[in-house]
């Protein structure tokens, strides 16, 4: 029996809840285009937390394939650990090189630091999982639940943000653009 068989459900929920809060996370960054531009703090704090939705569903759908063999699916984890690394290193310089907003060290703890060593752990575990299956899986499913929940804190956040940093309309001014069309 596979001991990734155990498992199943757990990457069934971890999967389809990293799935629907990606898609959720569009419409946060479609709310936040439409109250101010888009600049690089996008790169810094919006897509990042697209790509941990998206790295805790491949993990689920690594665990979820019918290896032959535990060390092929450390390989696929190994990957995904070692491309989030990279990853991080490209958030870490755009949240430093952004402009426009002064990160606190909330933000460079769920945004930078806590994905850091999330993929670093994913590394880890892989590179033992042929070694020690049942502790290295543990590991693994805590990580990516770890990245879940990163990604619902970061966008929680981004959608706080929004919400408080939207200009406000005030209700005595004219409307200008009446009489006209929008076309």
């Amino acid at each position: 029996m596979s001991p990734f068989s155990a498992w199943e459900n757990f990457y069934v929920i971890i999967g389809s809840s990293a799935a629907a809060l990606t898609g959720l996370q569009f419409v946060v960054v479609v709310l936040g285009a439409e109250a101010r531009s888009i600049g690089p703090e996008v790169g810094a704090f919006g897509t990042p937390t697209v790509i941990h939705f998206c790295a805790a569903l491949l993990v689920s759908a690594i665990l979820s394939v019918p290896w032959r063999a535990v060390s092929n699916a450390g390989l696929a984890l190994g990957a995904v650990g070692v491309a989030g690394i990279v990853y991080m290193a490209v958030v870490i310089r755009r949240a430093r090189r952004q402009m426009k907003y002064v990160p606190v060290l909330e933000d460079w703890l769920w945004h930078c630091a806590f994905p850091l060593v999330a993929y670093v752990t994913l590394l880890v575990a892989a590179l033992v999982l042929w070694r020690d299956p049942p502790r290295s899986l543990l590991v693994i499913g805590a990580t990516a639940l770890f990245l879940l929940f990163i990604g619902i804190h970061n966008a929680w956040d981004a959608v706080t943000y929004i919400a408080t940093q939207q200009p406000q309309h005030d209700e005595s001014a004219p409307d200008r653009t009446k009489g006209r069309s929008r076309n």
